[in-house]
C-alpha cells in the first residue's frame, strides 16, 4: 500500500546501484500507486534514468528489491519484466529507422509464431492469423495516436514529437500495466505535447494503465501528474502533490532553485 492507502503497483525498496566509485542510486525507496500518473523529478545526475533501467531489468541493483504488484521482479531479465506488463520509453527515441511506422509496431508483440523457424512452413495459417491480428491492432493504435496517415513512412523521417508518439504507440501493442516514460516532453512542440498529454490521460482513464514519468518540464508535471517524487543524489527526497513539493525547502534547495518561492 502507498501512503494514501491506495494499492502500490510498483515498490522500490532500499535499492542501491554503483558504477565504480559512483553511487548512482543510494538506498532509494518509493512507491507508485496503481492507476496514477506519478512524476519523478530531480537534478541531472540524481539517478532517475538509472532507477528506470533497474526497474525494467536493464541494470541489476547491487542491493534492495523491486516489487511489481507485490512480486519481486529485480532478478528477472528484461524480456520477462516486459511480458509482465512493465514497459518503458526512452529520452531519445529508439525507433527502427529503416522500417516503416507500421512495421515498428508489428514487431513489438512477444511470442509471435512467425519468429520460430519452422512455423511459417508448417503452421502457415496460424502465423497468418496472428499477423493479421497484429496488423489490425497496429492500425487501431496508430489511429489512436493520430499517426495513421504516416503508417507507410520510414520512422527515421518523423519529427521529434512524432517519434515520441510512436514510442508510446509501441508500448500499446502489448498488455501494458505500467509504462515508464523518460522525458516525454523533451524536443516536443506544444501542439504535439497536448496530444501526448491527452493520450496519456485517456489511457489511464479508459484502460487503467499506470504511468511513471521522468520529466524536467514543471509545467508538464503540473498538468499531468497526480503525485510527484523528487530524487536527489540517488535518494528519494520527497513525495507528494506538486503543491506540497513546491513548499518543501529541501526540494527548493536541491532542484527547483527557488522559482516557486
Amino acid at each position: 500500500m502507498t501512503g494514501d492507502g491506495t494499492a502500490a503497483i510498483l515498490a522500490v525498496d532500499n535499492v542501491t546501484k554503483s558504477f565504480g566509485g559512483l553511487r548512482a542510486v543510494d538506498g532509494c525507496s518509493l512507491t507508485v500507486s496503481e492507476g496514477s500518473i506519478t512524476g519523478l523529478i530531480g537534478p541531472n545526475g540524481a539517478g532517475k534514468t538509472t532507477l528506470f533501467n533497474i526497474v525494467t531489468g536493464f541494470l541489476k541493483p547491487d542491493s534492495g528489491r523491486i516489487l511489481f504488484r507485490d512480486d519481486r521482479i529485480d532478478p528477472l531479465p528484461p524480456h520477462q519484466i516486459f511480458r509482465q506488463g512493465v514497459l518503458r520509453t526512452f529520452q531519445i527515441p529508439r525507433e527502427l529507422k529503416g522500417m516503416t511506422v507500421l512495421e515498428n509496431l508489428m514487431l513489438v508483440p512477444p511470442g509471435q509464431a512467425g519468429e520460430t523457424v519452422w512455423n511459417p512452413w508448417f503452421f502457415r495459417s496460424r502465423v497468418a492469423r496472428q499477423e493479421e491480428a497484429n496488423f489490425v491492432k497496429a492500425l487501431e493504435v496508430l489511429e489512436f495516436v493520430e499517426l495513421g496517415h504516416l503508417r507507410d513512412e520510414y520512422a527515421a523521417t518523423l519529427s521529434g514529437g512524432q517519434k515520441k508518439l510512436l514510442e508510446l504507440a509501441r508500448t500499446l501493442m502489448c498488455d501494458a500495466r505500467l509504462i515508464l516514460l523518460d522525458e516525454p516532453g523533451a524536443g516536443v512542440n506544444r501542439v504535439l505535447m497536448k496530444k501526448l498529454v491527452a493520450d496519456i490521460e485517456r489511457l489511464r482513464r479508459e484502460i487503467g494503465i499506470t504511468f511513471f514519468v521522468i520529466e524536467h518540464d514543471m509545467d508538464l508535471v503540473a498538468q499531468l501528474c497526480d503525485t510527484v517524487i523528487v530524487m536527489s543524489e540517488g535518494k528519494t527526497l520527497a513525495q507528494g502533490t506538486l503543491d506540497e513539493i513546491k513548499r518543501d525547502d529541501r526540494v527548493l534547495q536541491a532542484y527547483l532553485g527557488g522559482q516557486y518561492r
